[in-house]
């Protein structure tokens, strides 16, 4: 009996120490499960992240040689507008994304793209010395070694828009001119006429197919679905449309349309006293989008400049200009309004394409002529109308789209 109440005490006794080791290795495994389990999470985290900067900094692609600031700027915007390390907006401290984590490609791929050959971007970022203090727990292993770098990558390019959101314009190929310019000189002006627009070159169009005026007049506010081969409606005279094309200007009857009818970046406007040469205003464009310049110093001047009657602008307080300049209306609510893609119709009003035009001037009375300048096909690598949207068509705006 004795030594049967000594095996039991000892199978007891290593029972116990077998538990115990168990216990002990499930515990290990449990921490590796949740410090594995915060370190994938912050993985995904961070992958949205580069996700948005590369989107975001591709869409600025378009060559000119603001591109890459441009770019980089929008990248480190969007990708740290994202919170990392369970949804810490600030990260949990350490450091977000930089101009260094960003970098360009040309289209070979190849490293070091300048402003007017980068057609890729890629973001990448690591999260330095993630703690995993379950980890640490486990034998041998130092508070260093129970540190985790977690890092991500994306890497966006543009390409051509399934639908597009265009001006409620169409244009017709000159003489028999085909793709990708349909006859037309990059940096040539084309007059839309105000009110014979069948016998032009461009006029007004509804994107709807219908042909009710009043539609047209909704559509300069923003209209999205325009394909290949949708079908213009043809509305006759344009008597209600002036405001709203003029608020790409900057030029308001209502302040409060500012924050939704913004402007361009510029309210700069060309006309043929104003730039005599009649073609390739677009460089200079892009210069007075760098300062954010207005239509004129004052109201009334840029109606003594341009014609403007109909928004009553000889008296200041009747209508408002939005203000020039760094910190101005310009600049905090200005975007990518003057730079418009246009459709290309056949002899039917079907959609053939799509081209990039910019517009010159304001409207200054109802059916008034004005003029654009054409910059090429929409779907140029190097075309300034850039856009949102859902990618994969044959033509139109270039949108942004991760390739990695």
């Amino acid at each position: 009996m004795y030594r049967t109440r000594t095996s039991s005490t000892r199978e007891t006794g290593a029972i116990a120490v077998t538990f115990a080791l168990f216990l002990l290795m499930m515990l290990g495994f449990m921490g590796l499960a949740l410090d594995f389990g915060h370190v994938f999470v912050i993985k995904t985290e961070l992958q949205t992240s580069m996700d948005a900067c590369a989107l975001s900094a591709a869409q600025e692609l378009n060559g000119q040689p603001d591109a890459l600031t441009r770019a980089t700027n929008a990248g480190i915007a969007a990708g740290n507008a994202n919170a990392v390390d369970l949804q810490s907006v600030n990260w949990k401290g350490k450091a977000k994304i930089t101009a260094a984590d960003i970098s360009f490609r040309d289209l070979a791929h190849n490293a070091g793209a300048t402003a007017a050959t980068a057609r890729y971007v890629r973001c990448t970022h690591t999260q330095q010395g993630t703690s995993t203090p379950l980890v640490r727990m486990l034998p041998g292993l130092t508070a260093t070694a129970a540190t985790m770098d977690v890092g991500a990558f994306a890497e966006a390019t543009t390409t051509p828009a399934q639908s597009t959101c265009p001006l409620p314009l169409w244009v017709k190929p000159k003489g028999s001119g085909t793709k990708p310019n349909y006859g037309y000189v990059k940096g040539e002006w084309i007059t839309l006429l105000g009110n014979k627009s069948d016998t032009g070159q461009i006029g007004w169009a509804n994107l709807d197919g219908t042909k009710n005026a009043n539609e047209t007049e909704k559509e300069m506010s923003g209209y999205c679905g325009t394909k290949v081969n949708s079908q213009l409606g043809t509305p006759g005279d344009q008597q209600k449309i002036a405001d709203i094309w003029n608020t790409r200007f900057g030029i308001y009857k209502d302040k409060n349309d500012l924050s939704i009818k913004p402007p361009d970046f510029t309210g700069y406007v060309y006309t043929t006293t104003s730039w005599s040469q009649g073609k390739n205003a677009y460089p200079d464009f892009v210069n007075q989008r760098q300062v954010f310049a207005s239509c004129a110093a004052s109201a009334s001047v840029c109606e003594t400049k341009n014609g403007l009657k109909k928004n009553s602008l000889g008296n200041d307080n009747n209508t408002y200009m939005a203000t020039p300049g760094s910190g101005g209306d310009l600049q905090r609510y200005g975007t990518n309004r003057r730079l418009a893609v246009v459709s290309v119709v056949d002899a039917s009003y079907k959609v053939i394409d799509f081209v990039c035009m910019l517009m010159l001037q304001p409207i200054s009375t109802p059916m008034v002529d004005v003029q654009l300048e054409f910059l090429g096909s929409a779907s140029d690598v190097g075309s300034p109308c850039t856009a949102s949207g859902l990618p994969g068509g044959a033509a139109g705006p270039l949108v942004p789209v991760l390739v990695r």
